[in-house]
């Protein structure tokens, strides 16, 4: 395992070019899944884990890895599977998300697989929104399911959405023209925790569940008439299916009906990102999440420039 991620610092020239690589592992049953690269620190044997009074049902117990103290989760429970019942022969990937450092305990660690995230589609519409998913791809023939991390944490440890009150009362002395944001997020969760924080300062919220949608619905509504009477700005991840945060950035950049949107990059790669390959697709803010108040200040720093609004 030591070698599976030597040459992770190497694979950023992947950010910008709609693609990226895949860890890929499986849990109990046969089924494979995938996890971005960019989010993975170590990958290690399960080591002893301490057992701790009122840890969420979900946590396995907690590991103590150079100098850190990590909680380690078992993601077959969390998605409704059997738990781990013998933990020696596990892994555990260590990854960052939302500004936080988990564990997750697998049975199983297999390989890191280079794809164009035009590959990586939607969940079928029948998996119910009560899934784990974020989307699917395949590899070697086989279903990879890539799951919906944020969800499962927010199950463990709920996200505080609410934004400060003295932020509110700074936002509402501002009184744009025009009052309406997208979103685009892969994860559900994700999606309602931007729309609530949004919401909360007057905002109306269009949603897309990936780049692609979120930009056929710019153009359609560019088409109907100036899109800066319509929207006044765009809050996207990074990591979405068949179109990438990035990639849609630089197609709003280059589509001159489009072109000047207030572009904000709000993603869980809280640990990994390229800021010149940011300036370079042309995006205006990055925000890992998920901290309301940050949210909210960039989405008032955005709003004043377009009290005004463009003709």
């Amino acid at each position: 395992m030591s070698g599976l991620l030597d040459s992770v610092n190497q694979r950023t020239q992947l950010v910008g070019q709609n693609r990226l690589e895949l860890l890929t592992f499986r849990l109990n049953r046969r089924q494979r899944y995938g996890i971005n690269v960019f989010k993975v620190k170590e990958v290690l044997q399960c080591p002893k884990l301490t057992a701790m009074p009122n840890l969420h049902p979900f946590v396995k117990g907690v590991a103590y890895i150079r100098g850190q103290t990590i909680s380690v989760i078992d993601i077959s429970l969390a998605i409704g599977g059997r738990p781990v019942e013998d933990i020696s022969k596990c892994f555990i990937i260590i990854s960052e998300f939302n500004r936080s450092v988990q564990g997750f305990l697998v049975s199983a660690v297999e390989r890191i697989v280079n794809i164009n995230w035009e590959a990586i589609l939607p969940p079928p519409q029948g998996a119910g929104r009560s899934n784990y998913l974020t989307a699917v791809t395949e590899i070697d023939n086989e279903l990879v399911e890539i799951l919906d991390v944020e969800k499962i944490l927010d199950q463990i440890s709920p996200a505080d959405t609410r934004l400060s009150t003295e932020l509110l009362d700074e936002i509402n002395l501002i009184t744009p023209a025009v009052k309406t944001v997208l979103i685009a997020d892969d994860s559900m969760v994700a999606r309602k925790q931007v729309q609530r924080a949004i919401e909360s300062i007057g905002c109306d919220c269009i949603c897309a569940k990936d780049g692609k949608e979120a930009l056929h619905t710019l153009q359609a509504m560019a088409a109907k008439g100036c899109i800066y009477q319509q929207l006044a700005l765009v809050i996207s991840d990074i990591e979405m299916p068949e179109m990438d945060g990035y990639t849609l950035t630089a197609a709003i950049r280059g589509d001159q009906a489009l072109k000047d949107l207030h572009i904000i990059l709000h993603t869980s790669l809280s640990g990994v990102f390229n800021q010149a390959m940011i300036e370079r697709v042309g995006a205006n803010a990055f925000i890992p999440k998920f901290n309301p108040d940050e949210l909210g200040q960039a989405v008032k720093n955005a709003m004043i420039p377009i009290i005004d609004t463009p003709a």
